[in-house]
């Protein structure tokens, strides 16, 4: 009886959405898979392929048709990762932002005269039981393996990693307001003064939130990038985010040319010196220090390049 009513459920509202036929539902010429892609090429400047892959769970064949058309009516570029030509990028041309503006106004546009047609108490009534829906369902998913993808910072990640950051350190290790404090003059110096071509920073998002991040700067010896700001939320943790970060920071120090990466941290970061030794970096001294409200052991770790 469960499955018929949710069955039933998704056949009822698959045509309220008009996803049985979206285009002339919206007046577009595309399908829901197509303006699935655009919505989420939309939402950053460049997007990983097989990340958007992973986020839509489409065949990696269909989606390289898809991009292709895509990319004969202009919409779409595709390219290589300066840091590492195995990694395939995509991004949305003008033609293609504004035909995702497009999209995104019909469809609010769909969904506004939709809730138009009920009662303020009616409205209400949907949206809780929407939420109980998707709370349920990804409750449900909770244990499921997630994929997650690594993209360059928007506007607001500089301020999350500053909170995050805080937040997180705070709670695991009792560290106090210093270290959010030192954390913030990293990540406005590098806001406000980085050289794109020499700096960069990493942002990874699972499940369409910020879940991670790392960051490359220029040291103050010629030659040598520091690896700052490492960061892996914990509900994110286990899926692989970490290592993939170190491995962005890595590939980008080498192809900037500089000839050694180092990273400064604490010796109770376990998790962190695990990921640092696969990547090849070796710890160099241990200092004790009184930091951060805590009496903790700074260390120096490097890696030539």
């Amino acid at each position: 009886m469960t499955v018929a009513i949710v069955r039933e459920f998704n056949r009822y509202y698959t045509r309220v959405i008009g996803a049985l036929d979206y285009e002339s539902h919206l007046g577009t010429p595309y399908s829901l898979t197509e303006a699935r892609v655009l919505y989420e090429l939309a939402r950053r400047e460049v997007t990983e392929v097989p990340a958007l892959r992973s986020a839509l769970s489409l065949d990696a064949g269909y989606l390289s048709r898809l991009l292709g058309r895509f990319e004969e009516r202009g919409l779409v570029v595709r390219e290589r990762s300066a840091s590492d030509a195995r990694r395939q990028l995509v991004r949305l041309t003008a033609s293609g932002r504004e035909e995702a503006a497009l999209l995104d106004h019909r469809s609010e546009a769909a969904v506004s005269g939709l809730l138009a047609t009920l009662s303020p108490a009616d409205r209400a009534r949907l949206t809780a039981g929407m939420r109980t829906v998707s709370g349920v369902l990804q409750g449900a998913a909770a244990d499921r393996p997630r994929g997650y993808l690594v993209r360059e910072p928007a506007p607001g990640d500089i301020g999350w990693v500053i909170h995050r950051h805080g937040a997180v350190y705070a709670a695991e290790y009792g560290w106090n307001g210093e270290f959010e404090a030192l954390v913030a003059r990293i990540a406005t110096e590098f806001a406000e003064r980085r050289d794109p071509r020499r700096e960069r920073a990493w942002i990874a998002e699972v499940d369409g939130e910020p879940a991670g991040s790392v960051f490359a700067v220029r040291g103050e010896q010629e030659g040598v990038a520091l690896l700052r700001l490492l960061l892996v939320e914990p509900r994110a943790r286990g899926l692989g985010v970490g290592g993939r970060l170190v491995e962005e920071c890595v590939a980008f120090a080498r192809a900037a040319g500089y000839r050694e990466l180092r990273l400064f941290t604490m010796a109770n970061l376990h998790a962190a010196h695990r990921i640092y030794r696969r990547a090849g970096f070796v710890l160099e001294s241990s200092t004790p220090c009184r930091a951060y409200g805590k009496e903790l052991e700074s260390q120096d770790w490097r890696l030539p390049l």
